[in-house]
């Protein structure tokens, strides 16, 4: 294979998508531009797929699954572990790559590509635990099941951690599947240049890699009747998008979607860890509170409130800003020039509704897509700020002194994807634990997430989990057999 490309300049780079084990453009020839967000340059091309180019990719899918299934799972897993080895020699490339394409900070993209390899190596290991389960039924009647990969899924990205995500085809291959991968359409580089790295260990067809734009390539995926499982990252509204096209089809579907996440302080908090665990909360460093999970609504006791916010925006105000190659960056370009326009557009709305800007609240450069990192006070929950996913550096804080109305209010938007508590007292902590409606709970801690452990939403954050063995098992179909003995 050929070393990862990564742009340097001058005239775009040309992205081939991968089908079938070839590298092929889209049959209609057009393409779609990815742009630095740092420069706002074009950096290169990739093929606007569109559903002549997903029927490729599912009959090249259908030929990879012939193979792949008729592999035990230990080879199919020491296929998977050889993939996990050589992706490790190409962390520093493959972080440079999503900090030019996307935005984020090369720190927090290097942390991203360490741990994209653990992902194919879990589920990998994971592979031995796809069991059937025995029945008894009396001694004429033998009962058992046996779990069976669903064929070609569809696996759908975001932005926000292009390799990492593109791992994440890891559960349904180590259940036996093809795949067939759609990064997000201004992040679809580091996809790719994953693809490379296959040659050799996976067969043809595997893993098919597409790229364009949702509403087409995206839309061709979900739509595909051969394709019955779909997995997608990303908004809400784009998730009850392809809820209603995959009804048709009754796809199986997990969708791991927004979230406007609570972070709750409590008055017997030491201030300096608090306040540092509300910037790692808000992922400001990794992607510029463009993450799902991240903490953008603080709620904080009355009693500390004022010095919270003191020491919270001092923090801020301290958090370098500008080239997101350089490693001492902590602050880059939010992704596009639509969600660009969009966080400013909520910094606006939050100040003509009353909300006090503590820090930012404005462009940072001329050039790029740079927000100041902004922490709001005075918030309310009628405010669009405080109820709307801003999926970028924005902050509400709230003051409260009523447990009850504060949980009310924590517990009040549509999504519950996560949240995180802080508090030295084990009580308190877990009758907040126990109140918040969220899928994963931090008490103390901000984003860590132990290998292993299931993640997804309540209420409109998600369907279904990952990371953990049952995502495993959501890649499996469960058939049910019974023999009479004769």
């Amino acid at each position: 294979m050929d070393g990862i490309t990564i742009p340097q300049g001058g005239a775009p780079t040309a992205y081939k998508m991968l089908i079938g084990g070839e590298w092929k453009s889209a049959r209609s020839g057009q393409v779609v531009e990815s742009i630095n967000p740092a420069t706002e340059e074009v950096i290169a091309t990739i093929p606007h797929a569109e559903e002549a180019d997903i029927n490729d990719a599912v009959e090249a899918a259908k030929e990879g699954f012939k193979v792949w299934r008729s592999f035990s799972w230990k080879k199919r897993q020491k296929l998977m572990l050889e993939l996990a080895d050589r992706m490790k020699h190409y962390n520093e490339s493959f972080a440079m790559l999503d900090t030019i394409d996307s935005g984020n900070p090369y720190t927090g993209m290097l942390g991203d590509a360490e741990k994209a390899p653990d992902e194919i190596r879990y589920f990998a290991h994971l592979a031995s635990e796809l069991k059937g389960t025995t029945f008894e039924a009396g001694d004429d009647i033998v009962c058992y099941s046996v779990r069976e990969p669903f064929g070609v899924v569809g696996r759908i990205i975001p932005f926000n951690h292009p390799y990492r995500f593109a791992a994440k085809i890891a559960p349904a291959l180590a259940a036996g599947n093809a795949v067939i991968l759609k990064p997000g359409e201004t992040t679809s580089l580091s996809a790719l240049e994953f693809g490379k790295l296959f040659d050799g260990i996976l067969p043809p067809g595997v893993v098919n890699i597409v790229t364009g734009l949702g509403h087409t390539c995206g839309s061709a995926i979900v739509k595909h009747p051969e394709i019955m499982r779909i997995a997608f990252t990303g908004s809400v509204p784009t998730g009850q998008a392809i809820m209603r096209e995959a009804a048709a089809g009754m796809k199986r579907l997990s969708l791991e979607l927004g979230g406007k996440n609570p972070m709750i302080v409590f008055p017997d908090v030491d201030l300096d860890k608090a306040t540092t665990g509300c910037i790692k909360g808000m992922n400001l460093a990794r992607s510029m509170g463009q993450s799902c999970q991240s903490n953008s609504r603080v709620f904080v006791h009355e009693k500390i409130y004022d010095k919270f916010i003191e020491q919270l925006v001092a923090k801020v105000e301290r958090l370098k800003i500008g080239d997101p190659r350089d490693e001492k960056t902590v602050i880059g370009p939010v992704n596009n020039k639509r969600q660009f326009e969009r966080i400013l557009g909520f910094i606006d709305s939050a100040k003509s509704e009353g909300a006090t800007c503590a820090i930012g609240g404005k462009r940072s450069f001329d050039k790029g897509y740079f927000v100041d990192p902004t922490v709001f006070t005075d918030v309310t929950m009628k405010m669009r700020v405080a109820r709307e996913e801003i999926f970028g550096p924005v902050v509400s804080v709230f003051k409260w002194s009523d447990f009850d109305m504060m949980m009310a209010e924590a517990n009040s938007t549509e999504y519950g994807l996560t949240a995180n508590i802080w508090t030295n007292d084990l009580t308190n902590a877990n009758k907040a634990a126990k109140r918040v409606q969220s899928g994963l709970v931090w008490i103390n801690g901000s984003g860590g997430r132990p290998p292993g452990i299931p993640f997804g939403g309540y209420k409109s954050s998600g369907i279904g989990k990952e990371g953990d063995l049952s995502d495993l098992l959501s890649y499996t179909q469960e058939k049910t057999i019974v023999t009479n003995l004769l």
